[in-house]
């Protein structure tokens, strides 16, 4: 069994939230605990956002038990009245993540069957102590920034496989199953990527840090191009001759592909290939007609899987 940093942070700021609640004598020290537990998110955004909603809907939660306990009684009855109003207005707030804590903080008013600022203050500190020390406990994240890099790397080995298996699947239909294999898990591979990137940007408190998010959604816009020229790999049959160039070019798109590789070169050489296509003899039938306008779509669509790196790296030199 493997104890990760966020369980360890959530038992540190929770014990200690509890602690502080003791040394203080608040009442229901032990519920400081559990706003901890609940309050330690996976960034350090993620954990001050929450902080900040939480606080809002406690005073939101306070003034309407504030007057509905004070015009229908202290009883289980007025309790349901609250949650009939307030779960609706944190829903329509997008406060909903208050719902359940605030909601349990209210029931020491009920408890006390007081809204004297002693209490209203003792559930403000408990509330405060819970979120500050789930913050505190996140100053600490790691820096995935290497591991993001690696995770380019292995992006980067996986697209020129997939590359190649696009080159040898040309004319060849049975070799169109390994490129949806490789396309499928390089899809599979990006999204947890980005879910990465994602978290390293919101780990970030002032300046965020985009270059890995904007780079693997990138790359995911490039192989969902890749992923519908697959489709017509086993549609395409036609002479040798004229998927030669394309082969070609998808073998050099492999052999060069990389973060650096801005793709000019290859919008030059995919420009030469489509000369060579207008060039060449007109179709003799309609199943010739029909083959190489697929060919020529299988061009246009890595046309656009190569604009859209040149497009990336243009945005990085400005």
């Amino acid at each position: 069994m493997k104890i990760g940093l966020r369980t360890i942070k959530t038992v540190i700021a929770a014990s200690f939230a509890m602690f502080f609640a003791q040394l203080l004598n608040l009442l229901y020290a032990p519920a400081a605990g559990i706003i901890a537990v609940l309050s330690v998110g996976n960034t350090k955004k993620a954990t001050l956002l929450t902080a900040f909603y939480r606080v809002v809907s406690l005073i939101i939660a306070t003034i309407i038990a504030f007057f509905i306990f004070n015009i229908l009684g202290f009883n289980p009855f007025s309790f349901g009245i609250f949650l009939l109003l307030f779960i609706p207005v944190s829903v329509y707030f997008k406060l909903d993540d208050g719902i359940v804590v605030n909601s349990v903080l209210v029931t020491h008013y009920l408890t006390e069957q007081s809204f004297a600022w002693q209490i209203i203050t003792n559930e403000f500190l408990l509330m405060s102590l819970g979120v500050g020390l789930a913050l505190l406990a996140n100053l600490y994240m790691p820096d995935i920034g290497k591991n993001l890099k690696e995770e380019q790397t292995i992006i980067e080995v996986m697209f020129k496989k997939l590359l190649a298996q696009l080159a040898s699947g040309l004319n060849t239909p049975a070799a169109a199953k390994k490129a949806q294999q490789t396309c499928g898990q390089l899809v599979a591979y990006l999204h947890e990527a980005q879910i990465k990137a994602k978290r390293h940007q919101q780990n970030q408190w002032f300046q965020e840090d985009t270059t890995f998010a904007t780079y693997f959604t990138m790359r995911r816009g490039q192989v969902l191009i890749l992923r519908d020229m697959i489709n017509l790999l086993d549609q395409i049959e036609v002479e040798e001759e004229y998927v030669a160039d394309m082969r070609y070019l998808l073998q050099t798109t492999a052999k060069t592909f990389g973060y650096d590789n801005d793709g000019r070169e290859l919008l030059q050489l995919i420009a030469a290939i489509g000369r060579n296509y207008e060039e060449s003899p007109l179709p003799k039938d309609r199943l010739e007609f029909e083959n190489r306008a697929r060919l020529f779509q299988f061009l246009q669509l890595f046309t656009s899987f190569i604009e859209t790196k040149v497009e990336f790296s243009s945005k990085l030199e400005n």
